[in-house]
């Protein structure tokens, strides 16, 4: 149970929830799911039965209406059996949170009950080849045709995509406008022109599948999320949410490899002594659980200002940053612990090793991450 501050009962009910149903559906499948890259869109009927691909919309739009603290601790208990459908159902907040921050009633109504029911998987292709870190760079671009917009370009690393039933595409519609010339617009997936790549091989988080998606087709105009030029805005406050998403799943993923190594310390002999008899490992576990708690207490705090409707881009930056650099010691060290054995594939740790290492990446590398917290603070 997690007693932490903010915590509520009723967060705790929905979370011990979803904990029940990873351990039960998810956690014998993550390790096939890893080997053989399997797509977790597969559990999508079990989530969805839940409420949890529409945790992020309030009820009025079909979702659950929960608490963003329920929604962290529900991301937590499903990085802890599998960090690929964390990651799946992490874009499909991305894609849905474009429509819901940035869209207008009609757009809602159209995409967001049926995405929360399961019924649609949603992508958010903002992320290009040459345009990663700053997504001003993009060169896809959206020409005014009529009723029409044609939208030419490729996005790169999109996750869900080959799977999505709409899109979320940003795209240039003032290419001389910098990022104040970027706009948004839904694109369904059998829109004549748009092709999506095979699932890209990844070094972890196999499970949750990225595409490359290239674009050469026209959209209509009732499709465009929000006015024109406002895109990045709605960018920005989509990764406002998601940067939590991401701390969560790093979370989930530490409370695995502490719990693993926690274990394992108790039952490993070596000389005729457990592993936890040792001073040296005892210092190990305490440095992990404190970057554990740590990232809980940052995470929890942006939660607080997201619920209380205060702006927390400098909060979930902080939360990220700190949870995603955190679960790459927690993990590094759960297999030190265990030494030879948790390099094999035998044991999960050098699969929590890899899932790992893209949460310094995605949503906003580390060093992204630090600018954000270092102009928020120089603004104040």
């Amino acid at each position: 149970m997690n007693t932490r501050l903010g915590v509520t009962a009723e967060d705790q009910e929905i979370a011990q929830a979803i904990a029940r149903f990873a351990q039960e559906q998810l956690a014998p499948m993550a390790q096939k799911v890893d080997e053989e890259e399997i797509s977790t869109v597969c559990h999508v009927p079990g989530l969805a039965e839940l409420g949890v691909m529409g945790m992020n919309i309030p009820e009025q739009w079909g979702g659950p209406g929960i608490s963003p603290t329920a929604l962290i601790l529900s991301l937590v208990e499903i990085a802890k059996q599998c960090a690929s459908t964390s990651s799946m159902v992490g874009a499909q907040y991305l894609a849905t949170d474009s429509i819901l921050l940035g869209g207008d009633d009609a757009l809602r109504e159209r995409y967001l009950p049926d995405a929360a029911a399961g019924l649609k998987l949603g992508a958010f292709a903002l992320t290009e080849p040459r345009a990663g870190s700053n997504p001003a760079d993009m060169a896809t671009q959206a020409v005014l045709e009529g009723d029409y917009y044609r939208l030419t370009g490729t996005k790169h690393f999109i996750s869900n995509a080959g799977e999505a039933d709409f899109i979320v595409v940003y795209a240039k519609t003032d290419p001389k406008a910098g990022h104040r010339g970027i706009s948004a617009f839904v694109v369904d997936k059998d829109t004549p022109g748009l092709t999506i790549s095979s699932p890209e091989k990844l070094m972890g988080i196999r499970g949750g599948h990225a595409f490359e998606v290239a674009l050469d087709c026209k959209v209509p105009v009732a499709n465009r999320i929000g006015a024109e030029g406002t895109g990045f805005i709605t960018a920005m406050k989509v990764l406002d949410n998601s940067r939590l998403d991401v701390a969560a799943t790093s979370i989930g993923i530490s409370e695995a490899a502490l719990e693993a190594a926690v274990f394992w310390s108790q039952q490993r002999k070596v000389g005729g002594e457990l592993l936890s008899q040792k001073q040296g490992i005892q210092w190990m576990l305490a440095d992990m659980k404190l970057r554990l708690e740590a990232s809980w207490a940052l995470t929890l705090q942006a939660c607080a200002k997201r619920a209380a409707g205060q702006r927390f881009s400098q909060e979930s930056a902080m939360a990220k940053l700190y949870a995603s650099e955190a679960v790459g010691f927690i993990t590094d060290t759960a297999l030190q612990i265990h030494g030879g054995y948790g390099f094999t594939r035998e044991m999960p740790l050098e699969r929590y090793v890899r899932d790992a290492r893209i949460l310094r990446i995605y949503e906003g590398s580390s060093e992204i991450q630090r600018t954000i917290i270092a102009r928020t603070l120089l603004a104040e």
